[in-house]
């Protein structure tokens, strides 16, 4: 990522904490209605679900200047998602919910480069995860 990419996300992502809790219940009904398999992946009760959503978007975002930083704790997470039944295949399907959320949550803002940036962020992240979780052949899918 570049860094007037990474300025752009962390900008664009002061935006949306205001609107946190309609962000992360945006994200879950969006998640939920174009991958409604992975819905039994999680609790009835959203409540700490939406919260944790929210807090690790904050922890990524806030170490995007030092990806290294963030690095250590995005493998942990990667590999408990193994554990809750997540597969490499569903990276891009929550890549796609979140970035329809930003969308509708930044409304203007969610300008051609924002959507760029954020797609980079995302995209750099996820292939970390999924090669951490799943070895790097998998990665390469």
């Amino acid at each position: 990522m570049t860094p007037d990419q990474v300025k752009l996300v962390q900008q664009s992502f002061s935006k949306v904490v205001p609107i946190a809790d309609q962000a992360a219940i945006l994200f879950y009904d969006r998640l939920f209605e174009i991958a409604p398999q992975v819905k039994a992946m999680f609790p009835a009760d959203m409540t700490e679900q939406r919260k944790k959503l929210i807090a690790m978007l904050a922890a990524v975002v806030n170490g995007l200047g030092d990806l290294p930083s963030i690095l250590p704790a995005a493998s942990a997470l990667a590999k408990r998602h193994v554990a809750y039944g997540a597969k490499a295949a569903h990276y891009p399907v929550v890549g796609a919910a979140l970035l329809w959320t930003l969308e509708k949550g930044l409304g203007e803002a969610w300008t051609p480069d924002v959507a760029a940036a954020w797609t980079t962020a995302y995209g750099t992240l996820s292939g970390f995860m999924i090669s951490e979780a799943y070895g790097s052949a998998q990665a390469a899918e």
